[in-house]
């Protein structure tokens, strides 16, 4: 008798013999246990990339000099980045760019910045709830070395939905030599 084949919906097929039965069920298992829904870990560098998720949208404010800064965040790639554009009134007509996404467990930043170069940093300190996070320099590239002059770390507050602060340090020739401070407010 020639042996009969099964079709099932999962395109997996059991011949009509005990011992190919039971691999092919046994197999059958293990695709349908691959389709479970992937589950994410609860760390503080995912919490703090939700938080930036949530900045989607149109931000205006001022650094501590009172020279405004627009900032628009989108969330894209499948909610894998989120992207900060600044237009700035520091630097007019020269648009910057900060892209913020997970790699592995950890969180990044890469600022494309006036200074033409495009330093990387990583998440390295959280507070509570993730609702503050510190990024310390990692590379760059435009960066013959590290003493030349580049965005050297950046720590964000997530105050209310509404609202969020930032600050941004300068480092060159060995030492940061200047901080901005930043106040934002959701354009409505």
């Amino acid at each position: 008798m020639a042996p009969v084949i099964l079709i099932l919906a999962a395109g997996l097929w059991i011949p009509n013999s005990p011992a190919c039965a039971a691999e092919s069920a046994a197999a059958l298992c293990e695709v349908t246990d691959d389709t479970k829904k992937e589950e994410k870990p609860d760390s503080a560098a995912l919490r703090a990339f939700e938080n930036f998720k949530t900045l989607a949208g149109v931000w205006n404010g001022a650094n501590q000099e009172g020279v405004a800064s627009r900032q628009t965040f989108r969330v894209i790639a499948a909610g894998s980045c989120v992207v900060q554009t600044t237009d700035f009134d520091g630097h007019p007509g020269q648009t910057m760019i900060t892209m913020y996404h997970m790699d592995g467990d950890k969180l990044m930043l890469t600022h494309y910045c006036v200074a033409k170069n495009q330093p990387r940093m990583r998440a390295t300190k959280f507070g509570e709830d993730s609702r503050t996070v510190l990024f310390t320099f990692l590379d760059g590239t435009n960066l013959p070395s590290r003493d030349k002059g580049h965005m050297d770390s950046a720590s964000f507050r997530f105050i209310d939905a509404d609202h969020f602060a930032s600050k941004w340090t300068w480092y060159q020739d060995g030492k940061e030599t200047w901080m901005e401070e930043f106040r934002y407010e959701r354009k409505k």
